[in-house]
């Protein structure tokens, strides 16, 4: 397996922002759905977002109101997850995902996986070893 490289978290203020960054080789399979995940002690891991990359679709988890951006840049084999206006509640450790999915599966088919099971953790198969992002008031 080839494990993603991640960097970017750090200690902000309330308020602050963070870029999250998660590279990928170029040797590795191709990342057809790709997401971010965080988790604090005693709490399960969460979704936070996911790129489809066939369709450039977005997902989000409600709760983050429009203050993260997942986006991906592949002439630099990396994906971004921005984080703006950060709250306290938003430090945990932060994990970026990915799923290559068959090359058998059609962009639509494909597509339909990521849009239904981007917020199970079960559905990515390569995990970047965690960022932890803390947020002070």
């Amino acid at each position: 397996q080839v494990q993603p490289v991640e960097s970017g978290g750090g200690s902000v203020e309330a308020g602050g922002s963070l870029r999250l960054s998660c590279a990928y080789s170029a040797n590795a399979a191709r990342y057809r759905c790709i997401g971010w995940f965080r988790q604090v002690p005693g709490k399960e891991r969460e979704a936070v977002a996911a790129f489809y990359t066939g369709t450039r679709t977005t997902y989000y988890d409600d709760s983050l109101e429009s203050r993260f951006t997942i986006s991906q840049d592949n002439t630099k084999n990396t994906w971004y997850l921005q984080l703006n206006g950060l709250k306290p509640e938003d430090s945990a450790l932060y994990y970026c995902a990915a799923e290559p999915y068959s090359q058998l599966l059609s962009t639509a088919a494909a597509g339909i996986r990521c849009e239904n099971n981007w917020r199970s953790a079960a559905s990515f198969t390569y995990w970047g070893q965690g960022t932890q992002v803390t947020v002070s008031s």
